[in-house]
């Protein structure tokens, strides 16, 4: 089934709820980065963690995910927007660890538990919104939970998973999150809590064929589906944006280049695409300068 993303309220309104398959665009990916499990699992999480607060979003908003943790993973990047687009990126894809003691993905051993989760938005307004917490478990989950109960007031419940297999594609992907608005009373805080402890993982209801529906009405009551949003990879990159970095570099740099490397090859960190530009291309970028 293709990647896609419900918007939902349960509970006579006094929960909000997101719930996302990200199969298709984990694999994309892990594919063009060459990512081994364990950071294909942390890039996923993250991936997933991010097309669902895209979706918070509302017209041409947009937001930057960043999990700078103390782990042998470095820094996992991901963009997000309102119209389902999501893209990202690991420091070092090749990290991968052995099983954590339960038999899973090392998530939290790549990630690290000490550093910061940052989330930057781009509303529109003179100066994007910042915001940020310390990473409580690496595990990510548990990270974005605490993320929105601290920086942004919001009481939530995130899962996200990703599971691997053993050709290291991705045989399932996924999230939800559940905010827990006012009204809610402790009896159905406490009866949505159980039911969340009794859950299986996502991947393993997405694995057996349950909707995004079924997943949420697993959960709480009275799930009411607004609309639904297509997920997609999508990169912004492109070579005359390339070709406009490397004039922003100014004639001294070209040159150099020139004299030294005779081209120029530039690497997109979110998608991994490759744009090599000739000596007579870089000349030509060159001439360009001069003349204005």
């Amino acid at each position: 089934m293709k990647d896609h993303l419900i918007r939902a309220t349960a509970l006579g309104g006094k929960v909000r709820a997101f719930a996302v398959q990200t199969t298709e665009l984990v694999n994309e990916l892990s594919r063009r980065h060459g990512t081994m499990p364990t950071a294909t699992a942390a890039l996923g999480r993250t991936l997933t963690a991010g097309a669902m607060m895209g979706a918070m979003l509302k017209g041409e908003e947009k937001l930057t995910i960043q999990v700078k943790g103390d782990g042998p993973i470095g820094q996992i990047v991901v963009d997000a927007n309102a119209h389902g687009e999501v893209r990202g990126y690991v420091t070092n894809p090749s990290v991968d660890l052995p099983l954590n003691p339960i038999g899973k993905l090392d998530v939290a051993g790549a990630v690290g538990r000490d550093g910061f989760l940052y989330v930057t938005k781009d509303l529109g307004l003179k100066e994007p919104y910042r915001g940020g917490t310390p990473i409580v478990s690496g595990e990510l989950g548990e990270d974005f939970t605490y993320y929105f109960a601290k920086s942004e007031q919001t009481p939530s419940a995130v899962a996200l998973g990703v599971l691997v297999n053993t050709d290291y594609t991705v045989k399932a992907a996924g999230g939800f999150i559940l905010q827990l608005l006012p009204g809610l009373s402790e009896e159905e805080i406490e009866e949505m809590e159980k039911k969340l402890s009794a859950l299986p993982p996502i991947t393993t209801l997405l694995e057996q064929g349950a909707t995004l529906e079924q997943i949420l009405t697993s959960i709480t009551e009275d799930v009411d589906v607004k609309d639904s949003l297509d997920i997609v990879f999508r990169c912004k990159c492109s070579r005359e944006r390339v070709e406009q970095t490397l004039m922003s570099l100014g004639r001294e740099e070209l040159t150099a280049i020139l004299e030294e490397d005779k081209k120029a090859e530039v690497t997109c960190h979110f998608c991994n695409e490759v744009y090599t530009f000739t000596e007579k291309e870089i000349e030509e970028i060159r001439d360009r300068i001069e003349i204005q």
